[in-house]
């Protein structure tokens, strides 16, 4: 099933594209909301700092496949919105070849530093040996998450965000009654909710791989015209290559920041474990909108719709900053009983924090939805570039603000949550700033 996203009423059909993939994102989540809130209940908070720092890990090296996906998915958006179906196959080509020998190269590299790694994350000593065996695991689910990050972004430059959820709803559904089974059932600690997240990966990677190469026989063949071209593999790359480097510096932050945090101990990381894992949940549904609108742009810019865009533009931002307001809401009231979810009642120190952490950042998701949409938009117009100036700025300042502040009495780890809504709002600025500056240069 292809979807041109060049027709139709704006707000309908973005929507309409949007809700599988955020629907999909928010099951993926549950892979590591599962792991935190099983691994926190029956392994107790230092098992679940340990697997919060190595989520933190986790999700930088994913983050460089993520980015590579996110960039091919922009040049399949465009070739297909011009209707350039050679072009597409090549594109592919090179985009599967380029991703799969990174995170080849990348699995090697992992294993080979493991340790070192473990120390740059000032991991305390008493987590060390649970930390390890984790992320032993967690890591030879790579390859798996490449294939199921590469086959949704072609799936969805097509139009076709339905199939990348459902084959995301199964795995998810496993993944929880693996957690249960191994970590509650077999007693197989923190390696035991990593195992059940890395075949649960594979089973979403091999099974919608699968689906592609029958459902789109004529995109995946081999054909004697359609070859793997350096000239291909440049274009995928100076889209991949910046989105990679943006989703990575954003990634790198944060893992800096886990560093800092690590350095309050035990009680500030499984706070900060949790807290971070409901933050995420709730502001995912704009990040994914954020996915959607960079599509729909992509395909308007390469059928030069410039109208449409502008369109689109208007009612993205209006969706996603109403959105926002009214999860930062939810967030705001319930942030104790979210909390609980993840840690005994009487573990109080960690809930407050947790809680002051979810009350200080939630507040202000309307100014992440509006980044995502930079992003995004960006991305789709060929300036990648532009996205990666953007993450550092939001990065940097809060990388740079959470050591500088942290180490002030008066803030002290207040300083760390403070730091991130601050960044946002000075990358917001910079980003609408050039659009307003470039706008007829940038959608012409």
């Amino acid at each position: 099933m292809e979807q041109e996203l060049t027709h139709g009423p704006v707000m309908k059909t973005m929507l309409r594209f949007a809700i599988p993939m955020i629907l999909g994102d928010l099951l993926q989540q549950c892979y590591n909301i599962a792991d935190t809130l099983i691994v926190g209940r029956f392994l107790g908070e230092n098992a679940l700092a340990a697997v919060g720092s190595a989520f933190s890990l986790m999700t930088f090296l994913t983050s460089i496949i993520l980015g590579l996906a996110m960039g091919s998915g922009t040049v399949f958006s465009i070739r297909f919105g011009q209707k350039d179906e050679k072009g597409l196959k090549e594109g592919i080509l090179a985009s599967f070849t380029l991703l799969g020998v990174i995170t080849i190269f990348l699995n090697l590299l992992i294993f080979a530093g493991i340790d070192w790694i473990i120390w740059f994350l000032r991991t305390p000593d008493q987590l060390v040996n649970m930390m390890k065996d984790y992320l032993l695991v967690i890591f030879a689910g790579l390859i798996g998450v490449f294939l199921y990050n590469f086959f949704s972004s072609l799936l969805r430059s097509l139009g076709n965000s339905v199939i990348p959820l459902a084959f995301l709803a199964v795995s998810a559904g496993l993944n929880i009654l693996l957690d249960l089974w191994f970590v509650a059932g077999l007693n197989r600690g923190v390696a035991g909710a990593a195992e059940a997240t890395v075949i649960s990966q594979y089973i979403s990677g091999i099974g919608i791989a699968v689906y592609t190469r029958f459902k789109f026989p004529h995109l995946l063949r081999r054909d004697k015209n359609v070859r793997l071209r350096i000239s291909r593999i440049k274009e995928i790359t100076s889209f991949s290559g910046l989105t990679c480097m943006q989703q990575s510096i954003m990634n790198l932050g944060i893992l800096a920041v886990q560093g800092l945090v690590n350095s309050f101990g035990t009680t500030i990381m499984a706070s900060f474990a949790a807290a971070v894992k409901i933050d995420a949940f709730a502001y995912l549904p704009v990040q994914d909108f954020g996915n959607a609108f960079s599509i729909f742009i992509a395909q308007n810019f390469g059928a030069g719709k410039t109208d449409r865009i502008k369109k689109g533009i208007r009612s993205a931002v209006l969706t996603s900053v109403s959105f926002s307001l009214i999860i930062s809401l939810a967030v705001f009231v319930f942030a104790e009983p979210l909390m609980s979810l993840f840690i005994d009642a009487g573990e109080t120190a960690v809930i407050s924090e947790g809680v002051r952490y979810l009350r200080i950042e939630g507040t202000f998701y309307a100014l992440i939805g509006i980044l995502f949409l930079l992003y995004g938009l960006y991305r789709a117009l060929g300036k990648p570039g532009m996205s990666v100036v953007l993450t550092i700025m939001s990065l940097g300042t809060r990388v740079a603000l959470a050591y500088a502040l942290s180490a002030l009495p008066f803030f002290g780890v207040t300083g760390i949550w403070w730091s991130v809504p601050i960044g946002w709002f000075l990358a917001d600025l910079l980003g609408i700033g050039c659009y307003l500056a470039k706008q007829n240069k940038l959608v012409a």
